[in-house]
This record gives structure tokens, C-alpha cells and sequence, in this order.
């Protein structure tokens, strides 16, 4: 996760200083979600198919090779691009393939607190990554900091291969090894056809709001007058405060007590950010940056009863899906709001995406707390 947040600050910047456009670099940021949308429909699948550890470390593997492609000297700027949709895309796969192991070895709440520990730890490796890179990028350069991504992948394969128990694929139903299109239709039907599936899935869709202060993050830093370090800050505020924030849900909330929080923190994550419109100066949106993400601490919730709900045989595909409605929403979102940063303010921009979040979790807190 380090690895990948430095190359991401690397590229954004590398993007955003050849063009000065907010939309190419918005763009460059959002060829590193996007491509989970389609790794989640079609990949995920193949987690279930195949024994999970050897999905994790093939796609650790394949993404270090591509990093290191994007490492070679003269490389155009469309290319790097396309390398990274190109590693972007073997991210579902691992990433639904790791989800799925965690309820194997982390029954009941431990699981939730197993969760809350591994999003912690991934939100100091961003916090890290982000607050560093713009630093590191301006005094290594973005090859070097290229090269640092893939040596991380390496060792995360070497990580699971040693740490990680071999386990036998999860469907051993008769059937061809590869069917992605098979696999993605039956997938969205049993998350859309249960209720104990869909809600949490659609709580968890809410980043799409939260994410636009990560994807404005260079011109808002320059809105700010401030340089490559206050990028790195404003990406690692919200990391940051998720970090907080889940250890605090984990340990202060009671499990009976988690369901009913979604909606008023889901609420607060976004209205936070409608204070941006007020446009404060750089330390106070470094505040606001870290409560809003501090308040993202419901998708522990949203994770735990979802997992809860998907039956072991297609966890992996059910999880796959409900990342790639996240990572196409994310994706989406920075597009459409690096466009209007090329006409508005981008605290502008940041609090109108706040405001519809807000609409959006109201609506589906309401609806939650109906059905129960």
C-alpha cells in the first residue's frame, strides 16, 4: 500500500506538472480505480475458482513485473497510463481473494477487529506513501519511486506465500476453471436479490463522495499556494483519520450497536466536507479532511454484515462486486470533479460532492432504519 500511494502521488504530479491540466491529473488518478471495476466483475471470480493464496501471489507477481515496465527510460506519458490500468486491473483479483481468507481464520468479532487492525495498518501505509511522496518524488524522481512500488510487490508475494496457509479452492462445483461472464452474472444476482447483501453493499458505495478530496488533492494543494508536500498532506489527512477512526469504532462500539451507527456517521463523513465551501485555509481543510475520514469508520459495519451475509463459495465474487461498484464510483467521481476544478474552486468542487453524498446516505440511512 505504501508502494502504490507513492507511485500514485509520482504519477499525479509527473501528470499534472507536464500538462498543468486539473482534469489530466484528476484523470491519471482515476486510471488507478477504474480499472477495478472490471477486475472486480470479471476477475474476482477466480478466487473462488482457484485456491486464494496462489491468486494473491500471481497478481503480486504480474504487478511488479508492469511497474517495472513503467521504469523504462523514454517511457510516454500514454504509456505509463496504460501500464497502470494494466496493474490496476490484477488489484480486484488480490484484493477479493484476500478479503475472502480473513472470515477463514477471524470468526465472529474478532473479524471486525481483525478489519479494523488491517485498515489501520493500510491507512498508515497510505499516510506514509502520501505524506512522504510528494517529498520523495521531488528528490528521487518518479522512476525511482516506480521502482520502490514494485520491489513492495515482490515482497508482499513473498509475505503470502510465507505466511499465509495453503487452502483448496473455496467452489469445487463441476465447471469450466475460467467463466468470468458466468461468474459476474451470478454474482450480481445474489448481491442484488438479498437485502442482508445489498444495504451494506450500498453503504460501502458512499466513498464514491468521500473520495474527491484524494483525486483534487494537487490543484487544491496549488489553490492553497502550497507545493508537492502539501499534496502528500492532504491525501495523508484522510487516510489518517480513517485509521482513527476505525480503531475507535472497533473498540469503543459495541457489536449490537454498529448496525445503527451507519447512517449518522455515513451522513457526517460527507456533510464535513460541505464546509469546504467556506474555503479555509490549509490547516483548518486538513482538519476537515481528517474528521471526514475519521467518520468513514461505519463501512467497519458495512463490511462485517456483509461478509456475514455471502455464502463462502462465492465470497470472493461477492466481495469483488461490491468493490467494483466502490472503484466505479470513485473513479466517476474524480473524473467529473477534475472537470469542474478546470472552472471552479476546487474546495467548490469538493463541498458540492459533499452536499450530494450527504442527500445520498440520508436517503439510504432512512431506508435502513425502516427495515429495521
Amino acid at each position: 500500500m505504501a508502494g502504490d500511494q507513492l507511485a500514485r502521488v509520482a504519477l499525479t504530479v509527473l501528470v499534472y506538472d507536464r500538462t498543468r491540466s486539473p482534469l489530466l491529473a484528476a484523470l491519471t488518478y482515476a486510471m488507478t480505480i477504474i480499472p477495478i471495476f472490471a477486475g472486480g466483475v470479471l476477475l474476482a471470480g477466480l478466487a473462488d475458482r482457484f485456491p486464494r493464496r496462489a491468486v494473491m501471489i500471481i497478481c503480486d507477481l504480474a504487478r511488479a513485473a508492469l511497474v517495472l515496465l513503467m521504469t523504462v527510460p523514454g517511457m510516454p506519458l500514454a504509456g505509463l497510463v496504460a501500464l497502470l490500468f494494466a496493474v490496476t486491473l490484477f488489484t480486484a483479483p488480490f484484493t477479493s481473494a484476500r478479503s475472502a481468507v480473513y472470515p477463514d481464520i477471524l470468526a465472529g468479532d474478532r473479524y471486525v477487529l481483525g478489519t479494523a487492525v488491517t485498515m489501520t495498518t493500510f491507512q498508515f501505509a497510505q499516510v506514509a506513501g502520501f505524506a512522504v511522496g510528494g517529498a520523495l518524488v521531488g528528490l528521487l524522481g518518479a522512476r525511482s519511486c516506480l521502482l520502490a512500488d514494485a520491489a513492495t510487490f515482490a515482497v508482499s508475494a513473498l509475505l503470502v506465500r510465507l505466511g499465509v496457509r495453503a487452502r483448496p479452492a473455496a467452489n469445487a462445483a463441476p465447471g469450466p476453471p475460467l467463466a468470468p461472464v458466468a461468474d459476474a452474472v451470478a454474482g450480481i444476482r445474489l448481491v442484488f436479490s438479498r437485502p442482508a447483501l445489498r444495504t451494506p453493499m450500498l453503504f460501502g458505495w458512499l466513498a464514491t463522495f468521500t473520495v474527491v478530496p484524494e483525486g483534487l488533492a494537487t490543484p487544491l494543494a496549488h489553490w492553497l499556494h502550497g507545493g508537492d508536500v502539501l499534496v502528500g498532506l492532504i491525501l495523508a489527512a484522510t487516510a489518517l483519520g480513517v485509521s482513527a477512526g476505525s480503531v475507535a469504532f472497533s473498540r469503543l462500539v459495541s457489536p449490537a450497536r454498529r448496525p445503527g451507527w451507519m447512517g449518522p456517521l455515513a451522513v457526517a463523513s460527507s456533510l464535513l466536507l460541505v464546509l469546504l465551501a467556506l474555503r479555509p485555509a490549509a490547516p483548518p481543510t486538513l482538519v476537515i479532511l481528517f474528521a471526514s475520514g475519521a467518520c468513514t469508520c461505519f463501512q467497519l459495519a458495512a463490511n462485517a454484515a456483509f461478509v456475514t451475509a455471502a455464502p463462502p463459495q462465492q465470497r470472493s465474487q461477492a466481495f469483488g462486486l461490491a468493490q467494483a461498484g466502490i472503484y466505479l464510483g470513485q473513479g466517476g467521481a474524480v473524473i467529473v470533479a477534475g472537470a469542474a476544478a478546470a472552472r471552479f474552486a476546487p474546495p467548490s468542487v469538493i463541498a458540492a460532492s459533499g452536499a450530494i453524498g450527504v442527500a445520498a446516505a440520508l436517503a439510504l440511512a432512512i431506508r435502513n432504519h425502516r427495515m429495521h
